[in-house]
């Protein structure tokens, strides 16, 4: 971004200083100098009128929030990355594939809070290693294939929604009561008459309005990971953001975000909804619940564009492109990876032998009891 592209030179040697995980300071890569990152205390992270954003930027109305950034866009997985300061060239953190060509402008709205990396390259990849041995099914060789090189800190931009829906409802409620049955089973060659309680549902029409209160719910703006891995890398510390600070973004890559403001709340509506539903269950009562229809309105609707810290990498495995990513302030891994054809029938044919066995022990057993 060109409002995140500065470079910070170290007082004692000029290098470059980097963000250091874990210390908020920066760090001179040479001759080990460092400068404490100070917090502003006095700046407040507050909520955006969501509506009112969407005007602005339908309306392209001129605001400070919107800031522009030179992003380099990968041309084998699409992926719109800021380089750092003077630099377009280098290696997508997504697909592994070389990155290089003429920066373009993008214009988007300003991160205001952040998380800081908390975990370094060296911790992160041997998180990355602890997940990769309880891979039980993963090809022998794949650790020769994981590159630790290839490890690259990235912040990744999300976007967080609150809001509280009113919804109505129509649906059905079901009540379960007991019948006596009569039946008749064999005993020791003998018919012999028994009784059961069976159970039954009776339904009734159920309909009425419920509220729920959304806060923070998170949703990643990037077209990049797949939302089934960055929500699996939650919970995030957000009760720990700071606001945006260029200083620790030195030293590592920014992603520009490819889902928008409108797109995420509308997937922030879809994470809402399994809450909801849970509301009008118990609202409806009884042991079995139906919703037929609902219809959901969102008032008060705020959100914030925020920056998280994600190691991530890339590589190759038969000709395939799997990655990795790494929470860097949890440790939490996810990610893709290939299995072995091998172990997996080596470990269905283990299961049947063992099944065979038990059932020859059995039927030895029964035959001579």
């Amino acid at each position: 971004m060109s409002d995140n592209n500065s470079t910070f030179s170290c007082s004692n040697c000029g290098a470059d200083l980097k963000f250091e995980p874990g210390q908020n300071a920066l760090k001179c890569p040479y001759c080990g100098a460092e400068n404490t990152i100070e917090v502003d205390e006095t700046i407040e992270i507050v909520e955006n009128d969501y509506l009112g954003k969407i005007r602005e930027l339908k309306e392209n109305v001129k605001d400070s929030d919107m800031i522009e950034m030179i992003a380099v866009k990968c041309d084998n997985c699409g992926a719109q990355v800021s380089l750092g300061e003077n630099k377009t060239a280098g290696e997508c953190v997504f697909c592994g594939s070389h990155l290089g060509g003429q920066g373009k402008s993008v214009k988007e709205i300003k991160p205001e809070s952040m998380l800081p990396f908390q975990i370094n390259k060296r911790e992160a990849a041997e998180h990355f290693k602890a997940w990769l041995k309880k891979r039980w099914f993963a090809p022998n060789k794949l650790k020769e294939y994981a590159r630790m090189d290839g490890l690259k800190g990235i912040y990744s931009p999300y976007w967080t929604y609150d809001s509280n829906t009113t919804t109505q409802y129509r649906g059905q409620r079901g009540e379960y009561y007991y019948t006596t049955e009569t039946y008749t089973e064999q005993v020791n060659g003998k018919s012999v008459t028994r009784t059961r309680q069976v159970r039954h549902t009776r339904w009734y029409p159920a309909s009425g309005t419920v509220y729920n209160s959304f806060d923070d719910v998170l949703i990643t703006a990037s077209g990049n990971l797949l939302p089934k891995y960055t929500e699996a890398l939650e919970p995030w510390d957000l009760e720990n953001l700071v606001p945006y600070n260029q200083k620790y973004l030195s030293g590592f890559q920014v992603e520009s975000y490819t889902v928008d403001l409108e797109e995420g709340f509308g997937r922030a509506k879809s994470r809402m909804e399994p809450e909801i539903n849970s509301t009008i269950r118990r609202h409806i009562g009884g042991d079995e619940q139906r919703i037929s229809s609902k219809n959901s309105s969102y008032n008060d609707i705020k959100f914030k564009h925020l920056l998280l810290p994600v190691w991530i990498s890339a590589y190759k495995f038969k000709d395939k492109i799997y990655n990795f990513m790494v929470n860097a302030r949890t440790g939490e891994v996810q990610g893709n990876r290939p299995y072995s054809v091998a172990k997996i029938l080596f470990a269905l044919l283990c299961a049947a032998i063992v099944i065979a066995a038990g059932i020859f022990v059995y039927l030895y057993f029964e035959g001579n009891g």
